[in-house]
């Protein structure tokens, strides 16, 4: 009989909870209407009020007002809102933004795009993926508008010290940014308590569905709108709401238990010492609670991260690779790279992210199937095996 697939690759997407889904359905079939027809009719009025509700909802979550949160269609749409809708609003204030070389695409991109009309500086980090405070503290000027920096690092799991860079910012009167997509639910998160200005967040990286997202922005911070055609979330993103993914992400934070998050690091650090057991294997990124409880990065010697990621897809067992052959660029992974690992070591790295409905028995299956695909590569590498392999 065929083994059922196991799923480690949570840290891009997770499976929607049954709660989740059975809390939407009912505003696709039954309360369909749009929110903007309030002012015309009943269903509008119902549309309107399960969006407030949900709103409020994970805006409590985070320690936010309701109107502080603004819907978007996921955490790419709130990094690009945050990023350019705040530089181009305070650009007569300075015209310097920092950021890290770590971050999300979808953080780095928008930045790149930014370089035409603002200074940009990309901070440097450890051999774990941290960020210096004290390079962040020199590189801010009298110039500087806006501080991005992710809590939750998407290939190693690095957890920055947000609390500190929040305060570093407040202190020197300048904007901060944190793309918390995957830190949300999973770790605790206090806008008030971080000196958080402008949050991203994302529903589907919490057994929420696809398509919907999230971008705090506190009271009296300025943001340009870059979606204009109506007037939609506070006259800050025109188009229909999701209601429906709404209702979902709000459910998804709602039945998220700081239970679920240390369920998922247990099976993690079980994982993580199978796989390290076995030759050649090396840890990319930090241990302990200064990592994603989901999150294992681990490079093995001498086996190309491509084949490791095909072979195992074979297994059934679903994991990722930062090898150029599984992205559009002909590097390595960008992290891993500003880490400062060798080609060969990014090469080499596989990413295990796992969730609450991942099982013990599934992560030891995992693992010893990982060793057989490893010691089966390096069997044909003609770049041989580690020191003291057979």
């Amino acid at each position: 009989m065929e083994q059922e697939r196991i799923y480690l690759d949570n840290a891009a997407s997770t499976r929607v909870a049954p709660e989740v889904m059975e809390a939407m359905l009912p505003y696709f079939t039954e309360h369909y209407a749009v929110a903007s027809s309030q002012f015309s009719h009943t269903p509008g009025i119902q549309a309107k009020e399960a969006l407030d509700r949900a709103r409020g909802a994970i805006a409590a979550k985070i320690g936010a007002q309701p109107e502080e949160l603004i819907f978007t269609s996921g955490g790419t749409e709130a990094n690009n809102l945050a990023l350019k809708g705040a530089a181009y609003a305070n650009r007569k204030k300075g015209k310097h933004i920092i950021t890290t070389k770590v971050e999300h695409l979808s953080v780095l991109h928008p930045c790149r795009s930014l370089e035409k009309d603002f200074s940009i500086t990309y901070l440097d980090v450890d051999r774990e993926g941290f960020i210096d405070l004290t390079q962040l503290e020199d590189s801010i000027t009298d110039e500087t508008i806006l501080v991005s920096v992710q809590a939750v690092n998407q290939e190693v799991g690095t957890i920055q010290d947000i609390k500190e860079i929040g305060r570093i910012c407040h202190e020197r009167g300048v904007l901060f940014h944190t793309d918390a997509a995957l830190a949300l639910g999973w770790l605790p998160l206090n806008v008030q308590e971080a000196n958080i200005d402008l949050a991203s967040l994302s529903a589907h990286k919490l057994h929420g569905p696809k398509g919907a997202g999230g971008l705090y922005v506190r009271q009296g911070v300025k943001i340009k709108e870059m979606i204009e055609g109506g007037y939609n979330e506070f006259d800050r993103r025109a188009g229909t709401e999701n209601i429906p993914g709404a209702v979902g992400f709000a459910k998804a934070v709602e039945i998220f238990k700081s239970e679920d998050s240390q369920y998922v690091q247990k099976l993690r650090d079980r994982l993580m010492e199978r796989l390290l057991q076995i030759e050649g294997a090396e840890l990319n990124g930090p241990k302990g609670e200064r990592r994603h409880p989901g999150n294992v990065n681990i490079s093995f010697r001498f086996a190309e991260g491509e084949a490791v990621t095909l072979h195992l897809d074979m297994k059934g067992i679903a994991v990722i690779t930062g090898s150029a052959c599984f992205s559009r660029a002909l590097e390595p992974s960008h992290v891993l790279m500003a880490m400062g690992l060798t080609h060969e070591r990014a090469h080499s790295s596989i990413r295990y992210t796992l969730s609450r409905y991942n099982t013990p028995e599934e992560l030891e299956r995992a693992a010893e199937a990982t060793g057989e695909v490893v010691e089966r590569l390096r069997q044909i590498s003609p770049m041989g095996e580690p020191e003291g392999g057979r």
